[in-house]
């Protein structure tokens, strides 16, 4: 795979020039961004695969769902449905997708969730409902520029900088690096808990954020418990498992459970994969089966593993929390 993206290093110019001429575009006006009167926070990333969206959209929901009426909206990526769709509770993750379907599970009522393809349409749908929201979470929007929104956070990953990519097909790159320059704060996601300030220093000045960008860096929190269906026990007292991941990047949970000293073999499937019949049947042949959060959505409801499957809770901390609390706090309240 690797291999093939070098050889098709020559397209790299062709697709940097045409998502570049893109922002322009958007940038002068000549294409039409649809600006909102109400709170708007859009969270994004320059590059495909996993930042760390999900976590930071529960963040965003934990810090302002008590004071606030909080929707999220999403595309609702490999779901079955089409058009607008408000979340309820006959919905799965076939219906909703596997990330929003995890907000409705974990959120329940606290919370509008919905998907539309048509971020435009998707506002406009949630604006007027009865019980409208007064704050919508764009859930991997940044590229969305139909939609202007009033508050944009930009996730880069602490083992794969933006800033050291390159665009598609060759890098991991949706669009230029320059693309960052939209963000009000970039947070660089995934970091080692006892990251120094000196090694933040340096990746701030890697980053060159502009003057109004503020730069925080986040790490993963990890429960100290595994959930089934029906019950919860201490991640320690797992017996040897089947660690089963259908995510962009698996390495970081991974190397948490190894530094557990937990006995596991890794299944590894592609992001968002959808588990056939055969793949249910074979996991059901296995003893005990830890899974992430999102991939738990497209598997709990299967009765041929609710015995043995169980996932991993994580949430994300923020090393300078106080000061992007209050950032996003004084962005909902302006």
């Amino acid at each position: 795979m690797k291999f093939l993206r070098y050889i098709l290093f020559p397209v790299v110019p062709i697709y940097y020039l045409v998502t570049w001429t893109r922002n322009k575009l958007y940038d002068f006006g000549w294409k039409k961004s649809e600006s909102y009167n109400f709170p708007l926070i859009c969270v994004g990333n320059l590059s495909v695969g996993g930042t760390g969206k999900s976590p930071m959209i529960e963040y965003l929901i934990r810090l302002l769902k008590a004071d606030y009426k909080i929707a999220t909206l999403s595309r609702g990526y490999k779901r079955e449905t089409n058009g607008f769709k408000l979340a309820n509770v006959s919905d799965t993750a076939k219906t909703l997708g596997d990330e929003p379907f995890q907000f409705y599970n974990k959120f329940g009522s606290d919370i509008l969730v919905a998907v539309d393809a048509d971020r435009q349409n998707g506002i406009e749908k949630l604006r007027n409902l009865g019980n409208k929201p007064e704050v919508v979470l764009l859930d991997d929007a940044f590229q969305h520029r139909k939609v202007k929104a009033g508050f944009n956070i930009l996730l880069s990953t602490y083992n794969d900088l933006y800033c050291k990519d390159f665009v598609l097909p060759t890098g991991n790159l949706r669009e230029p690096k320059s693309g960052a320059k939209r963000a009000n704060i970039i947070v660089v996601t995934k970091c080692p808990e006892n990251l120094s300030d000196e090694e933040k220093a340096q990746i701030k000045k890697q980053l060159n954020p502009e003057i109004y960008q503020m730069v925080v860096f986040s790490s993963i929190n990890y429960s100290k418990n595994v959930f089934s269906k029906t019950k919860q026990i201490g991640l320690n007292h797992l017996k040897p498992f089947t660690l089963v991941t259908g995510i962009a990047n698996p390495n970081p949970l991974i190397q948490y459970l190894k530094s557990n000293n937990l006995e596991f073999e890794h299944l590894n499937f592609k992001d968002h994969h959808s588990f056939s019949n055969k793949e249910i049947d074979e996991l059901a042949q296995l003893d005990c089966i830890l899974t992430t959060e999102k991939d738990y959505m497209r598997l709990k409801d299967e009765t041929k593993l609710q015995e043995k499957l169980y996932y991993l809770p994580i949430e994300v901390s923020i090393d300078q929390a106080d000061v992007f609390n209050n950032q996003i706090l004084s962005f909902v309240s302006s």
